[in-house]
């Protein structure tokens, strides 16, 4: 049972949660210390309610287990003044059959979070204990992403506010850059999208072999959204669903992560199995990614019902779940974690093909092939160029952003005359050269070498900012 009861409190912070038993028999104490003797876990005890209140003012702890009846203090009474004290902790409450007035109370008062009766049954205890804590971690992994969130667009705001008083100030030479801010602001959703994109590094800071991994899946993603005709809001909520498919898998241990899924255990696959419904509840609680967390909880769902965590089959796998499968597996599948051994991309096509109709939607199939096959799409997300080189109908492959970091321009923004016209009058009232990640561009070879020289140079200086 070695890292079960692991708590991953985000980046660079890590312990062993902790409980803290209270009963005025020592003998339970030394029971109750004995049941959690082979967990990974620190276990405290305590005589008293008094005893354990002035613990909890100098050591908190994740979970407290408290017996009903104690001289002084009782344990509804002790539950009420850890509920006022630290509300996040699980309280947990060990009852006699004759104390149900008394549990009643404590339920009301304490607000406990499960109850048990004595004499317990150390299996079924001690899975209440990790059933509450893996709740708490929920909860609190919910509130850091919700602040992260919003400092995130605080920060963006007080940027934006800076950037529009330095625009008024300038003379109407560059006036201009007006209107890259009202294109750059006008939708909220593109801050949003930057707060997704932090998240969907999380998991990848766990494992360097699927580094790049989610931005991947998204990029197949939305190609494949855009060729079968969604809107641009189920586009995006697609987007945000393939970026985050795998952040339920934050919390669990690196042995279930550094293998391929053909080399774990059946107790790791079925831990690893509860990652979708991990992943969009951490996510419940953020209006802007409720259809998001859908697509994540189901893209392990399968055409012929034998996925998970469900069994739904066919057109009950909503849309976007559906599409993520197929992009997830194409790229797990060139990485090696579904077998083992990397593959190319043309056998992990020929692999997705097969699963048509079986693990796949086949209709969607068919989209996926036309994707892989339009000469105007790329996962390398097109090469960096000067102004000078842009041509109307180019796409850009990246976010475009000033020297300040100001966003000019989203990915997949096609360029005409008028636009390249202002980039460039941008880029001399700045005096800074841009460097643009474009596709469809001219291509190296038909570049003049001072071209190709200006483009590696500013390609770096992008890349180091």
């Amino acid at each position: 049972m070695d890292g079960l009861f692991d708590l991953d409190l985000g980046p660079g912070e890590t312990r062993r949660p902790s409980v803290l038993v209270v009963d005025d028999e020592p003998s339970i104490l030394s029971a109750l210390r004995r049941m959690f003797r082979k967990e990974d876990i620190d276990v405290f005890t305590a005589g008293s309610g008094a005893e354990a209140l002035e613990l909890l003012a100098g050591q908190p702890v994740d979970c407290v287990i408290s017996d009903m009846r104690m001289p002084e203090m009782d344990g509804a009474q002790l539950l009420e003044q850890v509920r006022n004290l630290a509300p996040q902790t699980v309280r947990i409450l060990l009852t006699g059959h004759a104390d149900t007035a008394s549990t009643i109370a404590a339920i009301n008062r304490g607000q406990v979070s499960r109850y048990v009766h004595k004499p317990w049954n150390d299996n079924e205890l001690v899975l209440v204990v990790r059933e509450g804590l893996q709740t708490k971690w929920l909860a609190e992994e919910r509130e850091r992403l919700e602040e992260l969130t919003r400092a995130q667009k605080e920060e963006l705001t007080r940027l934006n506010a800076e950037l529009e008083d330095r625009v008024k100030a300038r003379t109407s030479e560059l006036a201009q850059t007006n209107s890259f801010l009202e294109l750059a602001h006008k939708d909220l959703r593109t801050t949003f999208l930057n707060a997704v994109r932090s998240f969907s590094t999380l998991i990848e800071l766990r494992s360097p072999a699927i580094a790049g991994h989610g931005k991947r899946v998204a990029d197949l993603a939305r190609a494949m959204a855009t060729k079968l005709g969604l809107s641009p809001s189920d586009q995006q909520d697609i987007v945000f669903g393939a970026l985050l498919h795998d952040i339920g898998k934050i919390g669990m241990a690196d042995a279930d992560l550094e293998h391929s899924w053909a080399k774990l255990d059946l107790p790791a696959r079925k831990r690893l199995q509860s990652h979708p419904h991990k992943g969009a509840a951490a996510l419940m609680g953020l209006a802007e990614l409720k259809n998001a967390a859908t697509y994540i909880k189901a893209h392990h769902e399968r055409w012929d019902g034998a996925g998970f965590p469900l069994g739904l089959a066919g057109e009950e796998v909503p849309v976007g779940a559906r599409i993520i499968a197929i992009c997830e597996d194409f790229d797990e599948l060139q990485i090696g974690l579904l077998t083992g051994s990397k593959m190319t991309a043309a056998q992990a096509r020929e692999v997705v093909l097969r699963g048509s109709d079986k693990r796949y939607d086949p209709k969607l199939i068919e989209i996926f092939e036309a994707v892989l096959d339009d000469p105007n799409w790329s996962s390398e997300r097109g090469r960096f160029v000067g102004t000078e080189a842009l041509r109307p109908g180019m796409v850009l492959g990246r976010d475009l952003h000033a020297a300040s970091g100001v966003l000019l321009l989203a990915a997949g923004f096609k360029l005409d005359e008028p636009m390249i016209r202002q980039l460039r009058e941008f880029e001399l009232a700045e005096k800074k050269p841009l460097a643009v990640a474009v596709m469809d561009a001219q291509p190296l070879a038909q570049q003049s070498p001072a071209q190709q020289q200006q483009g590696q140079q500013m390609a770096q200086e992008q890349q180091q900012q």
